[in-house]
């Protein structure tokens, strides 16, 4: 495998197609926790790993499980006479999936450091039901990627994903003390701010690679 497919992968997923400014990905967390840099690089962290193992675990189980080629394992197990097509319950396997691995990580987090767990509050729960991670696990199945490639690209959308969100914290605890008109202030300056990034991330739109 070329090195440089993988470093494509990684600057695409970070830069030129970032889940949160470009895809649109996960943008309830991404407003919800970059209110401070702290728990903004926690849920990062959390997202990341959570990424990666969804991104490992969602490919062995479409094309062990659900794919109908000859490493499907029920096509092996019952003796089938052909491989069965399950892709159909792709979305509902995944889910599954990500949902039992956010529940290992809130575990995690939860004896490790209580007090980012409260600072997360009601978002750590909610990785389960992020588009982001979901998204992640369905563009490796639909771009074809083998097994690395996909662990790749669920790192740097990971990565991608933490940096809108640590970047986006950084702004929003300087707008605190700034001057800005009573009726921009909080959620309102926020989405603009996120607009301005977005339009800045498109820069990369054009980055030949």
């Amino acid at each position: 495998m070329e090195l440089r497919a993988l470093f494509v992968i990684v600057i695409a997923a970070i830069f030129i197609n970032n889940f949160v400014l470009i895809r649109f990905l996960g943008i309830c967390p991404y407003m919800g926790v970059s209110k401070q840099l702290d728990s903004a690089i926690g849920m990062g962290l959390a997202v990341i790993f959570v990424m990666t193992l969804a991104s490992f675990a969602t490919w062995l189980a479409y094309y062990f499980l659900l794919a109908p080629t000859a490493n499907n394992l029920f096509y092996h197990i019952f003796r089938l006479s052909c491989p069965p097509d399950l892709t159909f319950l792709r979305t509902i396997v995944f889910i599954l999936v990500i949902a039992t691995l956010v529940q290992f990580v809130e575990m995690v987090i939860q004896k490790t450091s209580p007090a980012l767990y409260r600072a997360l509050g009601i978002y750590l729960p909610l990785i389960t039901t992020n588009c982001a991670i979901l998204g992640v696990t369905v563009l490796n199945v639909d771009e074809a990627y083998n097994l690395i490639e996909s662990l790749v690209q669920g790192a740097a959308a990971g990565v991608g994903f933490t940096l809108a969100l640590v970047l986006m914290a950084g702004l929003r605890e300087k707008l605190e003390t700034a001057d800005i008109p009573e009726a921009l202030k909080g959620t309102p300056i926020a989405f603009i701010m996120a607009a301005l990034m977005s339009i800045a991330f498109l820069g990369f739109a054009g980055l030949s690679i």
